[in-house]
């Protein structure tokens, strides 16, 4: 089983004990690849310094919407600058929170829109994180319909409907199943997760975050992806094995990476 953990945060405080050690076991353990996403330009010189240091560790880089009050010009010159780094492939996490409203609705549409613009410009996916917003969400996106489709992106930590999540495909996005897959009475889940094209298929952690059943409430790991596979492949009926390769093989699409070097082909029209 190849496993591509395409949203992780490995610079979280959560792991500063035993970072090395665990990233040092991945191949081992079948994670060939992870994307650690940067969620505060403030504090984004970790995941830099971890894409530096680790052949297997890609990243991501934006402003989350929790965040987005804070942005002015020299954070907006601080984006661009990290997104020039050859192993940062996506603009995230981006999007909307209306669950959380740490930043006031307006400013995280202004934001969200914002920063879609600069990944079509750098010619990058997108990350998106929306929670109970997917109405806003679906408005904003459908005006970035051109670059979606040319660039693409991921729906991360999804929880909207299987109707919505088709649309979201339709737009040129992929839908990210992690740890809540596994949970009981996400009913809502299961039916994505049934509905979806296997193409537009990825499996992430959001760890230390989301840890699956049966270590819900645990620190989470990329270790633990494949028992969102697991999951994922029975309720398809399908071999995990097969569902994994293909999460592998969309990620790498996706990100621009090749499959057989694993090494990323960043090109910008």
């Amino acid at each position: 089983m190849r496993i591509f953990d395409t949203h992780a945060h490995l610079t979280d405080p959560r792991f500063d004990a035993d970072r090395d050690e665990l990233i040092a076991s991945l191949p081992e353990k079948g994670v060939e690849l992870v994307c650690d996403v940067a969620c505060d330009l403030r504090t984004a010189e970790g995941t830099a310094a971890l894409i530096d240091r680790y052949d297997g560790i890609y990243g991501a880089v934006g402003m989350h919407p929790h965040y987005v009050s804070c942005m002015d010009a020299a954070l907006l010159d601080k984006l661009f600058s990290l997104m020039r780094h050859e192993k940062m492939l996506a603009v995230g996490e981006i999007g909307l929170d209306y669950h959380y409203d740490l930043s006031p609705r307006e400013v995280q549409r202004a934001w969200f829109d914002r920063q879609l613009s600069i990944a079509e410009e750098a010619g990058l996916p997108v990350i998106l994180h929306i929670r109970e917003a997917m109405g806003d969400c679906m408005d904003i996106l459908r005006a970035h319909r051109r670059g979606l489709a040319k660039r693409g992106g991921v729906m991360h930590c999804y929880s909207g409907s299987a109707e919505s999540a088709r649309e979201c495909v339709d737009l040129g996005l992929m839908i990210g199943f992690g740890g809540s897959l596994t949970f009981k009475n996400n009913r809502r889940g299961v039916e994505t997760a049934g509905a979806v094209p296997m193409d537009a298929v990825l499996f992430e952690t959001d760890c230390p975050y989301m840890a699956p059943v049966p270590h819900r409430g645990e620190r989470n790991d990329p270790t633990l992806v494949p028992l969102v596979v697991e999951r994922f492949a029975g309720i398809r009926g399908m071999d995990p094995d097969e569902a994994a390769e293909t999460g592998f093989l969309n990620g790498c699409r996706l990100f621009g990476i090749d499959p057989v070097t694993k090494k990323a082909q960043k090109e910008a029209d």
